[in-house]
């Protein structure tokens, strides 16, 4: 990688570095360039514009060469600033997760529409983080506790427009259940995924965020470790499960094919493996009344709508998302 430049200021190295990525093949190499060289000299995108004659320090041109070089690869540009906006928050991203992408932020949208409307003011949660805890404990520790009050007591009862119990399964980077977190307040979020470096990112995500008083992370399967003393809890699933069909698998492009992970993007043959495997699961933690959220590939959403229906949910429906490509699908325990 040749730097003909002898003094980098922040113009020169903008200037040069567009014209290398653009020589790379990179389709948006300004906005990359403005990205990696915002996230080497610590300065907003707008304020290199009124930088220009900045020199770089030798600290700063090295990590811009390591991120050019990163980027050259066809390495995504979130895994090398590390941060992803996402709706009003942001999130940490690392190479091994998922990284969220702005259309599953009409999940989000679609999920809180799902809710009950919260009450203006309530005297208390009806379901505290330290009982939460509690319920989530391993069935060991949760027996002992309940021979210690005197025998075995039920879940408490939730009031839904106080303090909504929400699932997150598939979790990722956590982008889903932070924001659902973040926007509603009082809503109390388990998360679940496979993989533990989702599970790590995100926990960290949701410390980060200030958020760990009500977002609780689980590593498992699906709802694998969701005790069965929560059945009946929820009043809202929401998912983006792996459901690119394999025909498309085969299409996607080297930036999300060789550095994404696979097992958060393969949904199987027609996209639904993993949605199917969900259905009696959504249907075994949700509430009567409550309901379902799922992000899902746009050529399977018919089919899916098709199994929701002959699983039991009333009320299912495709979304679009902001582009008027159907996205969503949505439907309520009967």
């Amino acid at each position: 990688m040749s730097e003909p430049i002898d003094t980098w200021t922040i113009k020169a190295a903008l200037d040069w570095t567009v014209g290398f990525l653009e020589r790379k093949g990179d389709e948006h190499a300004r906005l990359s360039a403005e990205w990696l060289l915002s996230e080497a000299t610590g300065l907003r995108r707008i304020d290199l514009y009124v930088n220009f004659e900045r020199p770089l320090s030798m600290e700063e041109r090295d990590v811009l060469r390591g991120f050019v070089t990163r980027r050259a690869s066809g390495e995504p540009l979130q895994y090398i600033t590390g941060e992803v906006a996402f709706r009003h928050i942001a999130v940490k991203v690392r190479p091994g997760v998922l990284i969220p992408r702005p259309e599953t932020e009409v999940l989000v949208s679609e999920a809180l529409a799902l809710l009950p409307a919260p009450e203006r003011r309530c005297a208390v949660d009806s379901l505290s983080y330290a009982e939460l805890e509690e319920l989530l404990a391993p069935k060991e520790e949760a027996d002992e506790g309940q021979e210690a009050k005197g025998g075995e007591e039920p879940a408490p009862a939730l009031d839904s427009s106080c303090a909504p119990l929400v699932a997150d399964l598939c979790t990722g980077s956590g982008c889903i259940a932070c924001s659902i977190a973040y926007e509603r307040p009082r809503a109390r979020v388990v998360a679940t995924d496979l993989a533990p470096e989702a599970v790590a990112l995100a926990r960290e995500n949701a410390v980060a965020l200030g958020l760990e008083d009500r977002v609780r992370v689980l590593e498992c399967n699906l709802a694998d470790a969701i005790p069965d003393r929560l059945n009946g809890s929820f009043d809202l699933v929401v998912s983006n499960p792996p459901y690119i069909p394999d025909a498309v698998m085969e299409k996607l492009p080297d930036e999300v094919s060789d550095f994404e992970p696979r097992l958060a993007l393969a949904g199987g043959l027609d996209g639904l493996d993993i949605f199917r495997e969900m259905l009696p699961i959504m249907h075994r933690l949700l509430r009567v009344g409550g309901a379902f959220a799922c992000e899902l590939h746009e050529e399977c959403l018919d089919d899916a709508a098709i199994l929701a229906r002959g699983a039991g949910y009333e009320s299912v429906e495709v979304k679009a998302d902001l582009t008027g490509r159907p996205r969503i699908l949505v439907g309520r325990k009967s």
